[in-house]
Parts: C-alpha cells; sequence; structure tokens
C-alpha cells in the first residue's frame, strides 16, 4: 500500500511522538535534502543531490532517510502567490505519488511559497558569494521547509494539548 500524502496538518496524526523527518526541496537538478532532530525541533542540511533518474534519486533519498532512522518526508509544494498549483507544484505531486509506492513513511506537503527567495535574501546578507550561493541554495531551502514545517507541526501538537 502507498504512502499516505498529506497536507502537513492531515499528515500529523500519521506521524509518531518522536523521530526525524527528512525535508526536500524538489528542484528540476538538484534535490536539496534536509532532516530533523528526533524531537522534531531544528532543521538541518544535509546534502543536495544532483538529479538523474527518479528511481536513482528515489534510492539515494530512502538511503538517507534510512540512515537517520526519519519517520516522514517533508516535500516543499511550490505553490503560485494566489495559492494555485502550477507545473511545479503538479511536478512535486507527481514525484510524491511515485515516491509513494517506494515508502510507507508518510509525506507531507508544505506550502513553500518564497523559500528560495528568502534563503537567498539571508545568504545574500551574510555576504555568500554568487557561486558559494549556487551550491548551497537548495540544501538551505529544503532547511527553511523543514523548519517551517517543525514549527508548524509543534503548533499543532499544543493547541491540541494532551487528550
Amino acid at each position: 500500500m502507498p504512502a499516505p500524502i498529506l497536507a502537513l496538518a492531515d499528515a500529523a496524526p500519521h506521524l509518531p511522538p518522536r523521530g526525524s523527518l527528512l525535508g526536500l526541496d524538489l528542484g528540476t537538478k538538484t534535490i536539496g535534502v534536509a532532516t530533523s532532530d528526533a524531537d522534531r525541533r531544528l532543521a538541518t542540511g544535509v546534502e543536495t543531490v544532483m538529479r538523474k533518474t527518479f528511481t536513482e534519486d528515489a534510492k539515494r533519498l530512502l538511503g538517507l532517510a534510512a540512515e537517520r532512522r526519519c519517520v516522514g518526508f517533508v516535500l516543499g509544494l511550490p505553490l503560485n502567490m494566489d495559492g494555485s498549483e502550477g507545473p511545479r507544484a503538479q511536478s512535486v505531486r507527481a514525484f510524491a505519488r511515485n515516491f509513494s509506492r517506494l515508502t510507507d513513511l508518510p509525506i507531507a506537503l508544505w506550502d513553500e511559497r518564497l523559500s528560495t527567495a528568502a534563503v537567498e535574501r539571508e545568504l545574500i546578507a551574510a555576504d555568500v558569494s554568487r557561486k558559494k550561493r549556487a551550491a548551497v541554495i537548495d540544501q538551505h531551502a529544503a532547511i527553511f521547509i523543514l523548519q517551517g514545517a517543525l514549527d508548524r507541526l509543534a503548533h499543532i501538537a499544543t493547541s491540541e494539548g494532551p487528550g
């Protein structure tokens, strides 16, 4: 049975209380990868995967998830500013559908509007050269996406409270 693919808030009940998540920023040429600590407080960069074929990309991502004992995935969903879905969002959904056939871990989709632009601004403010920015932007975007999702999950957990 394929893994569930849900909006982050809907995925929350499918996640165990503890365990790290793998955050993905799916680009056309690269995939930025970030992970969280087991308590899901902090996102950190893992690597930037150069895209090859879906099969090779999925194998690498599943390997990274297994190494880190991840309990779920967070994929950045690049919505348009008006909330509609364009070709990039459809591409992420297609990746998620295919990926879900290879894992039983839940896949959460998180609105990543402006994540790359925000990260680019941060890197420019930190005086990172254009060449160095190009090398790390996808990984930093994955961190930005995953941290936003972690913050939202923490808010969901505290607003529901115990029992």
